[in-house]
């Protein structure tokens, strides 16, 4: 479901088919596909049959400041999933798991806002115990996925981009490509040795006020009687332009905190010392 208050007992994030999202992903190219639901693999069950997928997960995750974000977690065994979710409350504990599995994960959408506040000290942590960061976001500003690609480059980090669609007009836009890899096992290991390259695009206000009101279309499509919330749909263009504004502050803050802008030298400094004075 939905986060945004009143929404949330009504409106999903996706109203996507699993079978269809496969089928699309595979007519604009994919070689290989996953899904990386919020804290859940219940709609990819339909897809473990096709050799060419592999399951993963987006985990919300708190750190020990506090503060949410979320994690890419690839190539996982639905055992693993449910320890995922056991200890996505615990960072140092899912940490230890992460590695003790030797399982692939990124911090995903650094620069954003959305899962809400970050502090000098999330930084310091991403830094530090991440392997990978998602450099780019097809739902994200292109700015924030230019710092995030910035600051992967000067930590030496592993680069991995997905569309973050949560409708079907936005799959398989953005990807992750390792050449050469003909399966999942040497997709991933690919990975892990840092041959990924990016493609594709980022968001912007128009991509996401459209998706916004796919999905609400799509949401009094199964449930009739939220026609009657039809008119608020009006205010969508409002809301996605006040979170684009917020965005652009959110990424201008950090990116000029973590010194990604114009030069890489000296992020590893820049981290260790807004940990300190920066909350």
């Amino acid at each position: 479901m939905c986060t945004v208050p009143l929404l949330s007992a009504v409106c999903r994030e996706c109203y996507n088919d699993p079978a269809e999202v496969y089928e699309t992903l595979k007519r604009r190219g994919m070689d290989l596909v996953t899904v990386t639901d919020h804290d859940s693999i219940d709609a990819a069950e339909p897809l473990r049959k096709h050799r060419d997928f592999f399951l993963s997960e987006e985990l919300t995750c708190v750190t020990g400041s506090g503060t949410q974000f979320h994690m890419g977690v690839y190539g996982i065994a639905e055992p693993q999933h449910e320890q995922l979710l056991r200890r996505r409350g615990d960072i140092e504990a899912l940490l230890a798991y992460l590695d003790e599995q030797r399982l692939l994960f990124s911090v995903n959408h650094v620069f954003s806002s959305l899962t809400g506040p970050r502090t000098g000290q999330d930084f310091a942590l991403f830094g530090e115990r991440f392997p990978a960061y998602e450099t780019r976001n097809g739902q994200m500003l292109e700015a924030a996925n230019r710092s995030a690609a910035a600051l992967a480059a000067a930590l030496g980090k592993v680069a991995l981009g997905g569309s973050d669609a949560h409708t079907l007009a936005g799959l398989g836009r953005t990807y992750t490509e390792v050449p050469g890899a003909g399966d999942a096992a040497e997709f991933l290991a690919g990975l892990r040795s840092g041959m990924s390259r990016v493609h594709g695009e980022s968001g912007n206000l128009a991509k996401l006020t459209l998706a916004v009101l796919a999905i609400g279309g799509e949401m009094m499509r199964e449930r009739t009687w939220t026609l009657l919330l039809a008119p608020l749909m009006a205010a969508a263009p409002l809301v996605t332009l006040g979170n684009y504004l917020r965005e652009i502050a959110f990424e201008k803050k950090w990116a000029a905190a973590l010194a990604v802008c114009g030069r890489t030298a000296g992020v590893r400094e820049a981290l260790d010392e807004i940990a300190q004075i920066v909350s």
